[in-house]
């Protein structure tokens, strides 16, 4: 009997000791198997899509879709405003989109983002304004460019102070950089200075990205985001967008017409969406197309608006921009009744012309070098004026 039960005994420890491999390699291969994320869509050779909120406790303040293709260096922010409107399946009915965030949380609000834009957002990052002044006063500030003086109190009496040209804001100055309110601003130029801060955040992150990443630093600043990786998958995405150019930056926005719904007033999408949808493919293809430019330089625009849609000058503008062209200025036209879109190559070159107008389908180019005694004039600055007829959409010329 001691010999069988010393038997048993014996037998009972090779089988733990079996089931303990087992676990121990089950453990093993599950973390063997277990892949970054980021680092699987880099290896793919495809751009990375993050949704990028910044809130503070009375909700979104701006939002942006943020393509990185580290591959070349390469990005693009496609702002979609707070007032964007639809009916949202996620709510039920038609609202502002960023409705959605505050009652449905990021991961819906996420889902009617790639709804809009018909688009998988792998990922998104939120971070409130209170952590966001903490870590640009880690990044050394934020330097953005401030085309006039900014000194005016607000209705509860405090006092919006800040200097005008490229400055470095530390963290209070960017929160007042982000709340000041002028009424001589217009919505498309409070998306602009969103933009802004979001440029010199990516630049920030570039310049100072051998101090962020090492070890004993990069803990302090993943604790400022609230993500939905785990924080090593974090640590991969912001390395990842650390490495975008941030001067070559593409922006874009959602473009449409305002209606007033309910009594709140929302931008409806152009096409229901379509446009936009267009565009955001457009960017990522542009970005992650071999090579530079096909022009040996950057050609400098002029957009005037010959019609009577407000704002299609400036929408026209960021597309252009997006595609690579400088514009200078753009501003209403001597007449809003263009009945067609016309370009005007100032430079004599046609293929470049031909190209410009391959972007937004318009045949209608005319040729008008600049004459001696216009040089102090904005024509003399500009390659190509774009004067927006009734038969552009805000992409393209129809009827041609």
């Amino acid at each position: 009997m001691a010999k069988q039960g010393l038997k048993f005994e014996k037998s009972m420890v090779f089988l733990i000791i079996i089931f303990a491999v087992i676990i121990i390699a089950s453990v093993i291969l599950v973390f063997a198997l277990q892949v970054n994320p980021v680092e699987q869509i880099l290896e793919n050779g495809e751009p990375l899509k993050i949704l990028f909120v910044l809130k503070d406790d009375q909700g979104v303040l701006f939002t942006d879709v943020l393509v990185s293709y580290p591959l070349l260096s390469r990005g693009a922010l496609f702002s979609v405003p707070g007032n964007t409107g639809a009916i949202y399946s996620s709510i039920g009915r038609v609202d502002r989109i960023d409705a959605i965030f505050m009652e449905k949380g990021v991961d819906v609000y996420r889902s009617e983002i790639e709804k809009l834009l018909n688009q998988e957002i792998p990922f998104s990052i939120v971070i409130d304004v209170k952590d966001f002044q903490i870590l640009t006063d880690y990044l050394g500030g934020l330097k953005v460019f401030i085309p006039h003086p900014i000194d005016m109190t607000n209705e509860t009496g405090e006092r919006w102070l800040l200097p005008s040209g490229y400055v470095n804001l530390d963290g209070d100055k960017i929160h007042t950089y982000l709340y000041y309110y002028s009424q001589e601003e217009s919505a498309g130029a409070i998306i602009d200075r969103y933009q802004n801060v979001m440029t010199a955040f990516l630049g920030a992150l570039e310049k100072n990205s051998a101090l962020i990443f090492e070890d004993k630093n990069f803990k302090n600043y993943g604790k400022l985001f609230s993500v939905n990786v785990d924080m090593e998958d974090l640590e991969s995405l912001l390395k990842s967008i650390a490495s975008i150019d941030s001067e070559r930056l593409v922006f874009h926005t959602i473009s449409g017409y305002t209606d007033v719904i309910d009594g709140k007033t929302l931008l409806m999408p152009r096409d229901d969406g379509q446009v936009a949808r267009d565009l955001f493919n457009r960017t990522i293809l542009a970005l992650t197309t071999q090579g530079e430019t096909m022009f040996d330089r950057t050609y400098v625009l002029e957009v005037q608006n010959g019609t009577s849609v407000q704002g299609l000058a400036r929408n026209t503008a960021i597309l252009f921009r997006g595609h690579g062209y400088d514009v200078l200025n753009y501003k209403n036209a001597d007449s809003n009744d263009y009945e067609k879109t016309v370009i005007i190559n100032h430079i004599g070159n046609e293929e470049v012309a031909q190209a410009l107008g391959n972007l937004i389908l318009c045949n209608n180019i005319k040729l008008e070098e600049v004459l001696p005694d216009s040089e102090g004039s904005n024509v003399a600055q500009v390659d190509f004026t774009v004067i927006l007829g009734e038969d552009f959409d805000g992409r393209y010329v129809r009827g041609n």
